[in-house]
Formats: C-alpha cells, sequence, structure tokens
C-alpha cells in the first residue's frame, strides 16, 4: 500500500509539474462550498467530516476527535501526508485512493477546481 501512495504522490507531482495550474484560493472557497455540508475549514472543528484547518502536511486518519475508516487510518499508517500531489489524487477519486474511506463525495473532476480547493485549504491552513 505505501509502495502505490509513493507511487501515486510521485505520479501527480509530475503531471502538476508538466502543466502547473494558476492556483486561486477566492475561487477555491467557492468550490469548498461543495465540500462545507460536512467539513469546516476555516475553524478547526469536526462536522460530519473531519476538520480541514490546518489539514495540509496533516498524516491521513489523524484529526484528533473524528472517528476514520479503518481504511483511512491505514492510509496514514502507509504513510500518506495531505500535501499538494496526495490532495490532488485523492480529490479527483477519493474512493479510488482510499478504498474503503467514508466520504461519499465522487470528487472534483476539473483540475481547475481541485487546484483552487487546494489553494483555499492551504490559505485556510496558515
Amino acid at each position: 500500500m505505501r509502495a502505490i501512495a509513493i507511487f501515486g504522490a510521485l505520479f501527480t507531482a509530475t503531471l502538476m509539474a508538466g502543466h502547473a495550474l494558476a492556483q486561486d484560493a477566492a475561487a477555491g472557497e467557492k468550490v469548498f462550498n461543495k465540500c462545507k455540508v460536512c467539513h469546516d475549514a476555516a475553524q478547526d472543528k469536526n462536522k460530519i467530516g473531519p476538520s480541514l484547518h490546518g489539514v495540509i502536511g496533516r498524516t491521513a486518519g489523524t484529526h484528533e476527535g473524528y472517528k476514520y475508516s479503518s481504511a483511512m487510518i491505514e492510509a496514514g499508517k502507509s504513510g500518506v501526508v495531505w500535501d499538494e500531489a496526495t490532495l490532488t489524487k485523492y480529490l479527483h477519486d477519493p474512493k479510488a485512493m482510499v478504498k474503503g474511506t467514508k466520504m461519499a463525495f465522487p470528487g472534483l473532476k476539473s483540475d481547475d477546481d481541485i487546484a483552487n480547493v487546494i489553494a483555499y485549504l492551504k490559505q485556510e491552513s496558515q
């Protein structure tokens, strides 16, 4: 699993380096409206999903006070850390990256939307 996660992160980083996307945190905040029902990025508060405040650099499945699926906990134990590459892969297709995740959201299909949401999460993680 760890090798797959590392390969996926490197593959995604390589793809992004080939055609870097401009990141717009304000546009990302608008896209994040799809996520607000379950997640809070502005405050460190769990909802249906874990808080995403400070998610950049966090090991998957480790936010205190949130009951993660065993699949997400295992992803963290295998070395998944939420950085730009892993978030890009996860936000594109959560269930493909972490089989067994509790997150029902099917993912964002637009690379621009993903880049913008990540910019927003970076802004909120400071």
